[in-house]
């Protein structure tokens, strides 16, 4: 297996602070405003992106924490209650604008999950959705609202995303099986 790097550090950094400056553009009521990052690097995404809407706002946005191993729809078997990581949520998302903030955007299934699991944390006015990366090759119909990077990629890859905070180094990665 080869792997490539496609997206450096500094790109990164680029694509997050235009998904803030859309967010800013699109969001009128920012204080409204709560970003949901999946486990495990769509927290640390929307931690980035709370703090860049800080500084180029000077606002305070909530950023919740979401687990939804126990709303995927793709699990062979199910998972035991003790197994699963809890949500942490600090606000109540009744009438906020969430933005539910992943790594990769594929199959559409993680978000799907999401969807549900943010539901039973109260009814958002609105929810919209945040990815670094959309590799296309959806089997449901969403579609984010805010992309760091759109890359075109075939089944047989894997999208590696490498987050400082969790790997010690930033970037996005396309793995090549043979």
């Amino acid at each position: 297996m080869s792997v490539k790097e496609i997206v450096d550090a500094v790109t990164i950094k680029r694509a997050l602070t235009r998904i803030s400056y859309e967010i800013i553009e699109r969001n009128h009521q920012l204080d409204q405003l709560v970003l949901v990052g999946i486990k495990t690097r769509g927290i640390y995404l929307a931690q980035r992106i709370a703090q860049r809407l800080k500084q180029l706002e000077g606002i305070e946005v909530a950023v919740g924490e979401l687990d939804i191993t126990r709303y995927r729809d793709d699990q062979k078997t199910k998972v035991q209650e003790a197994e699963v990581n809890e949500s942490n949520i600090p606000v109540s998302l009744e009438g906020k604008e969430v933005i539910i903030v992943d790594d990769v955007l594929y199959t559409g299934r993680t978000i799907r999950a999401a969807l549900d699991a943010v539901m039973d944390f109260g009814r958002p006015e609105l929810i919209a959705l945040a990815v670094l990366v959309d590799r296309g090759h959806r089997e449901l119909p969403i579609h984010a609202d805010y992309v760091g990077k759109n890359l075109p990629s075939s089944r047989k890859e894997r999208v590696l995303v490498k987050m400082e905070e969790v790997d010690g180094e930033d970037g996005i990665y396309i793995e090549q099986s043979h």
